[in-house]
């Protein structure tokens, strides 16, 4: 029989007190002797084979805590039985499972005829000419360096001479049962997904940055009128939106957003509904996105009814919290949730000065109840209205935000 087995029947019958360790042997009564270092059929989580002294050790201590059980193995110097495997190891020995699917006479079989080949002993009756004893080689390699001095003497090749290679690198990383490669497909897509949002927030800032100086350069400015020709250029530099104390900050301007998803205008869909007038709920944005949710983007418009712009781009953003005391100089416009709540910190006394320094839009479906916007009426916000499956309207909802946020600008920039 062979340990493995020998083992349980000993365990069943309660006799695993019968199972003596004599030198570097066990002995079950009478009847069986086997080597303590030999691998058994049973194989851990980790794909290894358990020796019969780490079973043995494991079945006469099983009562043992972890903590004392680890204790005991250290201390007798014996491989520890894991704990994913404590459980299912004893259920079988004890007979409490007929079979398991841990126990692996093939790879044991595979790694006795390794053992087999790699222990080969010189033996009289055959050729022994490719064996070459450790005393042999020194003794050659003295006769071949005589007359040099010992440091010429390449012990690291002797040594080497004697090594037999038991797993290469590659095998050493293959983990049976184990696939890896969904793990690096997933981060790796997430990684490129953070890259491309990286950079194209460093591009709508270049480009938003680039326009602005563009047209300060070219005395170009964001309103027609105001001695001023029909291609926006003003005669008068002084007049141009440059952004003094009292105005608008000097930058690109701010539009603030909820960072809740209760509104219908969040930082993942207002680039596409700003820009394009096109309304995609916040899930489906946020899915899209694999949930990176950017700090800041840039928005530009680019339709119109007619030709008056008043900036070329606007930065929106959803963290109140992390602007300056001069970035709040820039804030233009904000999408309010509806809750009070919204404003905390905000460096204004009340709502009255937050939509006289800041025009508000609330976003709404047709066919919400009144109540709902029953708290926005109080203030003086823009309430604008789309429709939930309808969504050729949505660009005639955008265009009025737009109308409304540039006449906004346009009165701040001559106050």
């Amino acid at each position: 029989m062979d340990p493995l087995s020998v083992l349980k029947d000993f365990t069943v019958r309660g006799e695993a007190d019968k199972i003596e360790r004599v030198g570097a042997n066990y002995r079950f009564g009478s009847e069986y002797s086997f080597p303590c270092a030999t691998e058994t059929a049973y194989r851990s989580k980790g794909g290894t084979l358990y020796t019969l002294e780490a079973l043995v050790h494991y079945v006469k201590n099983h009562h043992l805590k972890l903590g004392e059980y680890m204790q005991s193995t250290v201390k007798s110097s014996v491989p520890a039985v894991t704990l994913p495997d404590r459980k299912p190891l004893l259920e079988y020995l004890t007979g409490k499972v007929a079979s398991s699917d841990a126990i692996d006479y093939l790879l044991l079989q595979q790694q006795n005829a390794q053992s087999q080949k790699q222990n080969e002993e010189y033996r009289p009756d055959q050729d022994n000419s490719a064996f070459v004893s450790r005393e042999s080689a020194i003794e050659d390699m003295e006769v071949e360096d005589f007359g040099k001095s010992d440091e010429d003497v390449d012990y690291i090749m002797l040594i080497r001479s004697n090594e037999r290679p038991l797993k290469s690198r590659d095998a050493i990383l293959q983990c049976k049962n184990r696939d890896f490669y969904s793990v690096l497909v997933n981060s790796t897509k997430r990684e490129e997904e953070r890259q491309r949002i990286e950079s194209h927030q460093r591009k709508d800032g270049l480009v938003a940055k680039s326009r602005l100086m563009g047209a300060e350069e070219r005395g170009i400015v964001g309103f027609s009128g105001g001695g001023g020709d029909d291609n926006g250029y003003d005669a008068n530099p002084k007049s141009k939106l440059h952004f003094k104390a009292g105005k608008i900050g000097e930058g690109v301007p701010i539009i603030l957003v909820p960072s809740a998803f209760q509104t219908l205008i969040t930082i993942y869909n207002v680039k596409e509904f700003l820009e394009d007038g096109v309304f995609i709920e916040n899930d489906v944005k946020a899915k899209e996105m694999k949930g990176l949710k950017p700090d800041c983007i840039t928005v530009q418009k680019k339709f119109s009814r007619d030709r008056e712009r008043v900036v070329t781009a606007y930065e929106v953003r959803d963290k109140p919290s992390a602007l300056k005391p001069d970035d709040w100089d820039r804030v233009v416009a904000v999408f309010v949730l509806g809750k009070d709540w919204q404003f905390k910190g905000w460096p204004f006394k009340d709502h009255v000065e937050i939509f006289n320094k800041i025009i508000g839009f609330y976003m709404r479906f047709e066919d919400d109840s009144i109540e709902s916007a029953k708290t926005v009426k109080q203030w003086n916000v823009k309430i604008i209205s789309i429709s939930k499956n309808k969504r050729h309207n949505d660009r005639a909802a955008a265009l009025e935000v737009w109308e409304k946020l540039e006449e906004f600008v346009r009165s701040r920039s001559h106050s």
